[in-house]
């Protein structure tokens, strides 16, 4: 999990990447294992808990900003912030025990705007959908 701390500020508990799979200069894949411990499971359908949809769609957000990250690298004080989320769609539940497979693409890059799509996966059906925008914004400590 280190190696991709450095390029975002996202620390546990509001920690929904795991590990990176792959990354491209425009790609990134990511995994989130979904433990029937998470503390939102305590309060999110008790009896037949279910992953929020705001969390699911975190973590195609921090996956995006992983990607940034890593772009910027190197001498650039900004970090990814969403400014803008469009066609959501829920198409699975996710469920205590899943994996989330994450894909997110960079479709177009004015800067300092971003916007990418963002698919998640979990046993090869596909979860959710989003397209989103980022701003690049100066990481202020």
């Amino acid at each position: 999990m280190e190696e991709f701390l450095q390029y975002i500020p996202h620390r546990p508990p509001f920690l929904f990447v795991d590990r990176v799979v792959s990354a491209t200069k425009d790609s990134i894949k990511t995994q989130k294992e979904v433990k029937a411990e998470e503390p939102f499971f305590k309060g999110h359908y008790p009896g037949r808990p279910i992953m929020p949809g705001v969390l699911i769609l975190e973590s195609v957000f921090q996956s995006g900003a992983i990607l940034m990250g890593k772009r910027i690298a190197g001498g650039e004080n900004r970090i990814p912030v969403v400014t803008r989320v469009n066609h959501v769609k829920f198409k699975h539940a996710v469920l205590p025990g899943d994996t989330l497979e994450i894909e997110v693409n960079l479709t177009e890059w004015v800067d300092p705007a971003c916007f990418m799509s963002g698919k998640v996966i979990v046993n090869g059906k596909t979860a959710a959908t989003v397209d989103f925008a980022v701003m690049l914004v100066e990481n202020v400590k």
